[in-house]
């Protein structure tokens, strides 16, 4: 029996590489793509020994050609945060456009699906809260933040364009804040930036009062939903996220408890247009996919932590012998 064979762009990344290793224990043959500018290959080396692995170091805005079958295509190339298209705007720009056309075309030739990662920043600055997967988003197309929303929310059209002018099965998940082991360290996302300051006991950088909100998912389920969304017959944009609201205030005081910290919080002032609040409607991923979130913050922090510590460890930022 033929083993069913996915190609996942952006491979070597946070979430990809979380992929990689579910789809290999499911009995998937697995091609990790990733030109490596926010990816890391420490993310994947420990898939190299397994022979359904396969790496491929490529840019997937230039042309993208596979040999053999291939059954699904997962699109996730992409900077991710603020940190990353910030400082790479017009990077960002071209993977949701021109790497978005090239990973669809060749799902088209090989029969594939094809499921792309979009995500919450299709929302903007939400005016509707929480997010339900029918409300257009609050967008700033020439503000610093549109490099990346709008990247996504073209490549949610020319996703959707696929699928009604060619007939390609298709699937949209819209990622909602996640957090997990393999997080870069200080790429300006909410928890990699507050867990590196608490070990190290320097203060936690809030933005704004901290008033605004975020729900925050733990990459074991979010991979559970991106599974389930894949398999199901789903066509249009589906929210996958914890719908566990809190401010980022309340988070960061988390944090710190989390890790048995005495850092106090420094606040600066917020970036522009970012978002109020955040929040995933997650009705339709229960309804069709019968997928809901399980793990808890409080949980999902302490296995977080564990490889926070482990990498700052690594990088002579704390001493082997560092509590917490």
């Amino acid at each position: 029996m033929t083993k069913s064979r996915l190609l996942i762009t952006g491979g070597a990344g946070f979430l990809g590489s979380h992929l990689c290793e579910r789809f290999l224990a499911e009995g998937y043959e697995v091609i990790c793509m990733d030109n490596l500018i926010t990816g890391d290959l420490a993310n994947v080396e420990h898939l190299f020994r397994n022979r359904d692995f396969h790496f491929e170091e490529r840019d997937v805005t230039e042309y993208i050609h596979v040999t053999g079958q291939l059954d699904a295509v997962l699109h996730f190339a992409s900077p991710a945060s603020p940190i990353d298209y910030l400082e790479l705007p017009i990077q960002t720009l071209k993977v949701g456009s021109l790497g978005t056309h090239k990973a669809l075309g060749l799902a088209h030739a090989k029969g594939a699906r094809f499921l792309l990662a979009s995500t919450s920043e299709c929302y903007g600055d939400p005016l509707v809260h929480p997010q339900s997967e029918d409300y257009w988003g609050n967008v700033n197309p020439v503000g610093p933040r549109g490099v990346y929303d709008e990247a996504k929310r073209f490549a949610e059209a020319i996703t959707m364009a696929y699928q009604r002018y060619h007939g390609l099965e298709t699937r949209i998940v819209r990622i909602f804040n996640t957090y997990g082991p393999r997080m870069r360290l200080n790429d300006g996302r909410v928890l990699p930036a507050f867990m590196p300051q608490a070990l190290r006991g320097e203060p936690l950088t809030v933005f704004g009062n901290g008033s605004q909100t975020r729900s925050f998912c733990y990459v074991d389920d979010l991979v559970d939903g991106i599974y389930a969304l894949l398999h199901s017959d789903e066509k249009l944009p589906t929210n996958i996220g914890n719908p566990s609201e809190m401010t980022i205030l309340e988070f960061a005081r988390e944090v710190i408890d989390i890790t048995g910290s005495n850092s106090d919080i420094c606040f600066q002032p917020l970036p522009e247009d970012d978002p109020k609040v955040r929040q995933p409607d997650i009705t339709k991923a229960r309804r069709v996919l019968g997928w809901e979130p399980r793990v808890l913050l409080r949980d999902g922090l302490k296995m977080a932590l564990a490889s926070f510590k482990e990498r700052l460890q690594a990088a002579g930022e704390l001493p082997p012998d560092a509590g917490f």
